[in-house]
């Protein structure tokens, strides 16, 4: 990948992140409540809805680019060594390696947003300032394990070059069916954030975790938050790879 093409991918991925993040966060609120191990009025109901923006605006466009910027290089790499007919997995491996560089970045933004969600008395810098007192840097990170696993199973990308509508079709129908998939796996990932420093949650267990949620809520409790996961995914894939293929083309014409 050349420099013109390195910079057209940092700033078309930085770009659809922000435009997907900020335009769906309501959404993003709604479902990190209804996941919460206190339940969805407790955790704030439809009050605050927008608590915890901060840190996704902060994340959003270095999350995104890092993703795409990695997804590019690897895939540029890897097509010189890998033959056509093994394009597909090119590409997979491509979007695995990103999501494990850019989760990097937004776990620990994850971390903040989603506990100053769960508790909108609270905001982005009180939440940050707690977890790092009560847990330093290794508290921003816990649940990367679990998010990395939510990301690469749906992280997938088509094996051929498409105009933006049909990425954004794609990127819809593929990300819906995947959020409802993998639902169980961020409910997961939820809990461990959300979970209070020292108790078996925090430890980040996945299959610990939905072991519990199971025996306390039953398939509800793993499918717990599933709408506004599909709707904010498929929206957010609409959006994002459209306008990450837009800019990106525009950038390079």
């Amino acid at each position: 990948m050349d420099r013109r093409e390195f910079t057209a991918s940092l700033v078309a991925g930085g770009c659809a992140g922000m435009c997907v993040d900020l335009t769906l966060f309501p959404l993003d609120t709604i479902k990190t409540r209804l996941q919460s191990q206190q339940g969805f009025y407790k955790a704030g109901g439809f009050r605050g809805i927008y608590a915890g923006v901060p840190s996704a605006a902060i994340g959003s466009f270095p999350n995104a680019a890092a993703f795409f910027v990695t997804y590019e290089n690897t895939k540029s790499l890897l097509g010189v060594a890998v033959p056509p007919h093994m394009a597909p997995v090119t590409h997979m491996l491509a979007a695995s390696l990103g999501e494990i560089v850019a989760c990097l970045i937004r776990v620990p933004t994850e971390v903040v947003k989603q506990r100053t969600q769960a508790c909108p008395s609270t905001n982005t810098y009180q939440v940050l300032m707690a977890t790092l007192r009560q847990e330093g840097v290794k508290g921003l990170y816990r649940g990367y394990g679990s998010t990395v696993l939510r990301e690469s199973l749906w992280s997938w990308r088509q094996g051929h070059t498409l105009y933006s509508w049909q990425a954004a079709v794609c990127g819809a129908f593929a990300g819906g069916i995947a959020a409802f998939v993998t639902t169980p796996l961020d409910v997961a990932k939820t809990r461990i954030m959300l979970a209070k420093a020292g108790t078996s949650t925090a430890n980040g267990n996945i299959p610990l975790v939905l072991c519990e949620v199971w025996r306390s809520q039953g398939v509800t409790g793993l499918f717990a938050g599933s709408i506004p996961r599909i709707t904010s995914i498929s929206l957010g894939g609409f959006i994002f790879l459209g306008a990450y293929e837009k800019v990106r083309r525009t950038l390079l014409s």
